[in-house]
């Protein structure tokens, strides 16, 4: 009986028989698993910085003509392996700023901080997952008989389950505002720049300080991630810190507590308020935060004063685990909608679609042209960062990037017997495509299947 091979599996047979076969597995090996890397052709060489002289000179032939580069992509839809680094990383910068470490000092753990989250409004009612003393409750339990203007009922007495499609689904699309979603989207960064600026005035208002006087003896810094809920919409995960005037340098006023900065938070949301433009072709829009509100204390050990607090790695692991996700958990897509014609063979559901559609559809209006909606029509509008800080919270993560190559550089220098040689490397590369060949792709399959088992 003879037996068929893949195309995959008898290339990297055929493979394995080479002379540079080694190099060639050394070098997808090292990304761990990457979907999508970078090509570089091109050559370095190491020298001694005292005389000059080169100790060492590699180039992308020993690694079988190409040095590969790992994409680097944050979401795990698109790169598992490198959204997994990515996610560690931002867990060790949120952390840092609740506990200290990575230049941080561990002073941070005795400031006030409150982990915040900050909802969309509603733009009309959708199918919900309730809950009642841990059973699952009826969506929207209306009298009989109530219907909304377009003659839908207004009623769900389903008890959905968490894997229900019909999840974040408006129980009538003619009466969901999707026009005000997707501007709600369009003005959601600048709502949270809006609440930062709301949430000192708050502050300083209850301490009986002026904002300028604020400013001198105190500073609100954050961390903060956007997760895309079922019906759409993002919110704002935010952990929130009261330091000093010069952040986790310097301690923060006798007055600052918890207590404190919890009641602002509350209060600033309700300031915080922007007006759409295009009133005169949709109508007025006024922007602003949902009512639902969620403050918790960020206490380091269990008996902390506090309403449900949040320990400091929980609100870390929470979010750097949505700082890898994108607009595909409210099952949008992953790339940018060049034409109209794009949107027929979509594989989204029908609220989504309409956001995208709605997108584009106010894109190409010169009210909106500013906005740049049709850019973001795959997000349904939202064209802001997914993780951002205010630079004075923590570390970053171009620091933590750095850490980890001078820690992988000193490796090498071990390796090549050089540690105590003062060196510097110098290399000429350029792009030479991305992505893998058949074998290649069946090897990185392996390496992130292994990388995967181990991890479980």
């Amino acid at each position: 009986m003879t037996t068929v091979l893949p195309l995959s599996v008898a290339a990297l047979v055929a493979r394995s028989s080479e002379p540079e076969f080694a190099a060639w597995r050394r070098n997808i090996v090292r990304l761990g698993g990457c979907t999508n890397p970078i090509h570089l052709v091109g050559a370095a060489t190491v020298y001694d910085t005292t005389s000059g002289a080169a100790l060492l000179s590699y180039g992308s032939d020993a690694y079988g003509g190409r040095l590969l580069v790992a994409c680097g992509n944050r979401r795990a839809a698109v790169c598992p392996a490198c959204s997994a680094l990515y996610r560690a990383d931002t867990y060790q910068l949120v952390r840092a700023g609740l506990v200290g470490g990575k230049s941080v000092p561990e002073a941070v753990s005795n400031y006030p901080r409150v982990f915040a989250t900050l909802t969309a409004p509603g733009f009309g009612p959708v199918h919900t997952r309730r809950e009642r003393d841990g059973r699952a409750a009826a969506c929207r339990p209306r009298r009989a008989g109530e219907l909304c203007p377009h003659g839908t009922s207004a009623r769900c007495r389903e008890r959905h389950s968490a894997d229900d499609l019909r999840l974040g689904e408006p129980l009538c699309a003619r009466c969901y505002d999707y026009a005000g979603a997707v501007l709600w989207h369009a003005f959601a960064g600048r709502l949270w720049h809006r609440f930062g600026l709301e949430l000192r005035r708050e502050v300083a208002r209850r301490v009986g300080l002026s904002r300028t006087d604020f400013g001198e003896v105190a500073r609100l810094s954050y961390a903060k991630v956007a997760e895309y809920q079922r019906r759409g919409l993002v919110h704002f995960h935010a952990v929130i810190r009261l330091d000093g005037p010069d952040g986790p340098d310097s301690e923060p006023p006798d007055w600052a507590t918890v207590p404190l900065l919890v009641d602002s938070v509350r209060g600033a949301i309700g300031r915080v308020q922007l007006i759409a433009p295009g009133t005169g072709v949709i109508g007025l829009r006024a922007l602003r935060f949902g009512a639902q509100v969620d403050v918790r204390p960020v206490v380091s050990y269990r008996g902390d004063a506090g309403e449900r607090p949040a320990s400091p790695g929980a609100v870390a692991g929470y979010i750097a685990k949505y700082a890898t996700k994108g607009a595909e958990s409210a099952g949008a897509v992953d790339g940018r909608i060049h034409s109209a014609r794009d949107m027929v063979l979509l594989p989204v559901r029908a609220h989504v679609l309409r956001m995208i559609a709605t997108s584009w559809w106010l894109g190409g209006l010169p009210e909106f042209e500013a906005l740049g909606l049709r850019r973001w029509a795959h997000m349904l509008g939202y064209g802001g960062h997914f993780s951002t800080k205010s630079r004075r919270y923590s570390t970053t993560l171009t620091a933590l990037r750095q850490a980890r190559t001078d820690h992988r550089a000193e490796q090498q220098r071990a390796a090549l017997g050089l540690v105590d040689v003062p060196a510097v490397t110098v290399g000429r590369w350029r792009y030479a495509g991305r992505g893998y060949s058949p074998d290649a792709a069946l090897l990185a399959a392996s390496v992130r299947e292994g990388g995967a088992s181990h991890g479980s």
